[in-house]
């Protein structure tokens, strides 16, 4: 098991680097500028710095680096350390085209659409001319279990009938954004993992509509933002199903794997950001006589966070690794486990980040109370830690029978 990047992600860790600290660091600032500050999203706009930064970004070749078949033949191990690179912004990932909610429905497309889906839908996310949406979570129901959905996608002669409720659809409230991934119960009669469809739905399509945008921590998070959407039988014709009535929980795991991944490098980026500046503001800060690091049990706290990143990322390359050799099965306990063990580490080291800056870190002069939000947050996204563990205990009990059985 080898964990060392490959020459090509090296050269483009190194590009990725320069393009961070010369381009998107300082215009981290002009962004936030550059927002409407409107609490109706149908007023937010793009920031200009931020297309400016996507045309750069593609002229050095740092474009959609995340999927391996569009990628410059990148695997997930490869891309494992851009991904924690583009971690340090929260605006990074747009910049490469590399942020969800685009990449994870990129990749659906790019596995299971038709030819007519990815030239009307996929080829522009790729172009980063449009952005989009996954329309799964819904708000009457336990969304940790996805058979609960009561969304429906019925089939109806050569079309497909949407109706139901979703909420959390990230990306919802962008000025680019034309489409969603819906996942509707399209035949309650099937066995359980075969009842559900995935359908495109442009915004624009008769009976859409979005409702509001979820604050977050009291933050709408312009210009992407988190919808409800209500479908009001939205009828759209049946080529607009993908792969094929029935196919949502196949396509839904060949998603969410990758997509864990990526989403645990860039948590691992933001815990590195969320350290450095615990580390600077421990050395610069005094108190009673002395610098905050070498107060109370400061030292140690330090230590134990660095020691906890690195056990965080070591565990993400193996996930990494096991897709890129033996595939998303064999991955199936890994994944869980990262998306529990990295989003707790981040939120660890974000909270301690918060606690040796004290009043300063609840306030906006630093990242600090954005970068513990986020870490929270994707303690529930993709799944909530529960149901992580609960894999993991089944795998792992599986697991150990297999191995009496053998022995």
């Amino acid at each position: 098991m080898d964990f060392s990047p490959s020459e090509r992600s090296q050269q483009l860790a190194a590009k990725l680097w320069r393009f961070m600290r010369e381009h998107v660091q300082p215009a981290e600032s002009v962004y936030r500028q550059q927002l409407s500050g409107s609490g109706d999203h149908r007023h937010w706009r793009q920031p200009a710095i931020m297309e400016a930064l996507k045309r750069q970004a593609r002229e050095q070749g740092l474009w959609n680096l995340f999927m391996p078949e569009l990628s410059q033949g990148l695997g997930h191990a490869e891309y494992a350390p851009l991904a924690e690179i583009m971690g340090h912004s929260f605006i990074a990932p747009e910049v490469f085209n590399c942020s969800a909610p685009d990449s994870g429905n990129m990749e659906v497309l790019h596995r299971y659409g038709s030819a007519e889906q990815k030239q009307q839908w996929l080829l522009p996310l790729l172009d980063g001319t449009i952005r989009s949406g996954f329309a799964m979570t819904e708000p009457e129901v336990a969304s940790s279990d996805a058979t609960n959905m009561r969304a429906t996608a019925r089939m109806d002669g050569d079309s497909v009938v949407l109706d139901g409720r979703k909420w959390w659809t990230t990306g919802a409230g962008h000025p680019h954004a034309r489409f969603v991934i819906f996942m509707g119960l399209s035949d309650a009669d099937a066995e359980p993992h075969r009842r559900h469809s995935m359908v495109i739905c442009p915004l624009d399509a008769p009976g859409v509509n979005v409702e509001r945008m979820l604050p977050v921590f009291h933050d709408l998070d312009e210009p992407s933002g988190h919808g409800e959407l209500s479908f009001d039988a939205v009828r759209l014709p049946r080529d607009h199903v993908i792969l094929a009535p029935g196919a949502g929980f196949e396509i839904a795991q060949g998603r969410l794997g990758p997509g864990r991944v990526h989403h645990c490098m860039r948590a691992l980026g933001a815990a590195e950001r969320a350290l450095s500046l615990l580390c600077e503001r421990a050395a610069a800060r005094m108190a009673f006589g002395k610098p905050l690091a070498q107060l109370g049990g400061n030292a140690d706290m330090i230590a134990n966070l660095r020691m906890a990143i690195e056990q965080a990322r070591l565990l993400t390359l193996k996930t990494a690794w096991t897709l890129d050799t033996q595939g998303s099965k064999a991955a199936l306990s890994l994944i869980s486990q990262i998306k529990v063990v990295v989003p707790m580490v981040a939120q660890q080291v974000a909270d301690a980040a918060i606690q040796i800056h004290g009043g300063a870190g609840l306030s906006d002069d630093f990242p600090l109370a954005r970068l513990y939000a986020y870490a929270r947050v994707l303690r529930l996204a993709d799944g909530p830690d529960e149901v992580h563990r609960a894999v993991v205990a089944r795998l792992e009990m599986k697991s150990q029978h297999a191995a009496k059985e053998q022995a």
